[in-house]
């Protein structure tokens, strides 16, 4: 399997707004857990997200992922994210994050893409109330708690 092949074509269908060339790159009953948007599932909803779900308040998107590490059955890279924000309160502003992409592979294809973003900064360049992050950051703590490996650290 060719990792920085299949990375490169990941990023490049998300800039181009391509969810079928995105959604080809992950098993049929494949999962993108998006850090924003929740799970999708499947060639369908994962094309969607892509091409509803990411562009409904964004636009000129950059992805790079960079020194990625992988052992055939997982993937992780780290990687920059960016596009220019259509909400009213970024003004037109292009604004980013980092995070860490983990992907479960099979047969050369995704089966299970999850990330852990360092959203923070993103917020507040697009000018959102402190209200507002405060409430987004409590959702994503609430998830996090949710997962299993966070059994024994909320005991």
């Amino acid at each position: 399997m060719d990792i920085a092949a299949l990375l490169k074509a990941f990023c490049s269908a998300v800039e181009r707004r391509d969810g079928k060339a995105f959604a080809a790159l992950f098993t049929a009953d494949g999962v993108y857990h998006d850090v924003f948007y929740g799970a999708f599932q499947g060639p369908e909803k994962i094309a969607a997200m892509i091409d509803d779900w990411f562009h409904r308040t964004a636009r000129d998107f950059r992805w790079e992922m960079h020194r990625p590490v992988s052992d055939g059955r997982m993937l992780y890279a780290y990687y920059t994210f960016s596009y220019v924000s259509t909400l009213p309160e970024a003004q037109g502003k292009r604004v980013g994050f980092e995070g860490v992409s983990m992907m479960t592979l099979c047969d050369g294809k995704i089966a299970e893409y999850r990330e852990v973003a360092n959203a923070g900064p993103a917020f507040v360049e697009i000018g959102f109330a402190p209200e507002r992050i405060a409430k987004i950051l409590a959702k994503e703590g609430a998830h996090l708690k949710k997962q299993p490996e966070w059994a024994r650290h909320t005991g």
